[in-house]
């Protein structure tokens, strides 16, 4: 199996350096719902993990959360909610969230706040050998120091007046330092500390948290492309710095962003998200989940309704194909699968190529359903498509949209205003929008067919 190496900037065969391979991926700041871009980056890595369990190799995936930053400090002053309050409720809407895109939780779900006494050991480790320094109250990374700081993002320090912007502080040495410990605001949390009350820097915070539960050195660390910097740089900075084990990461993998039709990413500051809550009003977990995968998970994934759309019904496909008639059962004729194993196997080793993945799944669908009008035993063309859409994390199971409304229902329901629309019976075609508007379902009639969601 192949991995790009964000370090290295190619593919490598991947060669675990632990039994179980230990992986760390960069969670969410805990301040508001989750929404779709988080939701691709999490399948991800699950996916990663999932498809390495699928090889054999035993896996332990850290994905941390964030529960006390800027960004939550200046949402519960503006909602008047306490801090703690906002990111026990939003820490909940993640869980809830991914659970309903069946994503499979993490071994660990570590969250700063309960991490402080490793954040501040090794931030002392860092004081104590020079890589760091106190002023005011606060303790500082020296990037300068650091000779190969930069390796991972390819930036020289010479060339980064981004950090001396993202943290402006008069007390620094040089602008480019980073916080490792922030001294205490008024009005804001804190924890007692060598340097006194304060909290940590953004950075420092996972890798003492990968730390803590894998070890000094990882297998995989992941995380979106917008972490490589600064975020990962300084990991790897202050990680191998404090602990002299080179490297940190065997491999860094780094996930695509979201974008909105348009190529606008999808951000909380543009205020163009969808959070996962919705979509899911819309459509099903597997239709998301294979919208997400028909992508290559380091190219940026778009969002729009058709897509989604096409994802819904290629997804029923699916589950047609599972669920037929075996009308062939026992017979002399038996369809061999295999090939389409082999062909999943060579495709999600090539650095989890799922566009190609889903392309031999698609194949099997389609040769299932010739088969099975043939006359030939499809019972293993059927197991094989259960146990590949299962690495995808596919239950390939009807939707529940709750209410008065299933999807056998609604299907019936469409296929009968199509019938009407065809015979140009109008009023019986306006007659069941209505019904299904009163379901609270909404229908679009578009060039590539009628479409519908939950509203």
């Amino acid at each position: 199996m192949k991995l790009y190496n964000t370090l290295t900037r190619k593919k490598e065969e991947f060669k675990r350096i632990s039994d179980p391979v230990r992986m760390y991926v960069c969670g969410v700041t805990t301040y508001d719902e989750p929404h779709l871009g988080h939701a691709l980056a999490t399948v991800i890595f699950e996916l990663l993990q999932s498809y390495l369990e699928y090889r054999g190799i035993n896996v332990r995936r850290v994905q941390n959360f964030t529960d006390v930053d800027d960004k939550i400090i200046d949402r519960a002053a503006e909602t008047g909610v306490g801090w703690y309050d906002l990111t026990q409720e939003h820490v909940g809407t993640f869980l809830e969230a991914m659970d309903g895109l069946n994503v499979r939780r993490a071994d660990v779900h570590p969250r700063v706040t309960e991490e402080m006494e490793p954040i501040i050991e090794l931030i002392g480790k860092l004081v104590e050998s020079g890589a760091a320094y106190e002023a005011g109250g606060s303790v500082y990374y020296r990037v300068r120091r650091d000779e190969d700081y930069g390796k991972l993002s390819g930036r020289t320090i010479d060339h980064m007046d981004e950090l001396a912007r993202l943290e402006p502080d008069l007390l620094k040495e040089n602008p480019e330092d980073f916080a490792l410990w922030k001294a205490q605001k008024p009005g804001e949390p804190y924890w007692d500390s060598p340097w006194g009350p304060g909290r940590p820097g953004w950075h420092i915070e996972c890798s003492a948290m990968a730390r803590r539960y894998l070890g000094d050195q990882v297998d995989i660390h992941g995380g979106g492309l917008d972490l490589v910097f600064p975020h990962h740089e300084n990991e790897v900075a202050q990680s191998e710095s404090a602990t002299s084990v080179v490297p940190f990461a065997r491999y860094w993998v780094h996930n695509g962003l979201l974008r909105m039709a348009g190529d606008e990413k999808m951000s909380k500051s543009l205020g163009n998200v969808v959070t996962v809550r919705d979509a899911l009003k819309s459509y099903s977990a597997d239709a998301i989940r294979l919208w997400i995968f028909q992508s290559h998970y380091r190219s940026p994934a778009t969002y729009d309704d058709e897509n989604l759309a096409a994802a819904e019904r290629a997804v029923r496909r699916l589950r047609q194909a599972a669920n037929v008639t075996n009308v062939g059962a026992g017979a002399g004729d038996r369809y061999d699968a295999n090939h389409v194993r082999q062909r999943f196997v060579e495709a999600m080793d090539d650095d989890l190529n799922t566009p190609r993945a889903l392309a031999a799944i698609f194949d099997l669908t389609r040769e299932i359903f010739t088969a099975q009008s043939n006359g030939v035993d499809i019972a293993d063309g059927q197991g094989m498509l259960r146990e590949l859409t299962g690495v995808l994390g596919l239950t390939l199971e009807e939707p529940q949209l709750g209410g008065d409304a299933d999807v056998a229902e609604v299907e019936a329901m469409l296929a009968k205003r199509e019938s009407a629309r065809q015979e140009r019976d109008f009023a019986t075609a306006d007659e069941i929008r209505d019904q299904l508007i009163s379901m609270g379902i909404e229908i679009s009639d578009t060039p590539q067919g009628t479409t519908w969601r939950r509203v």
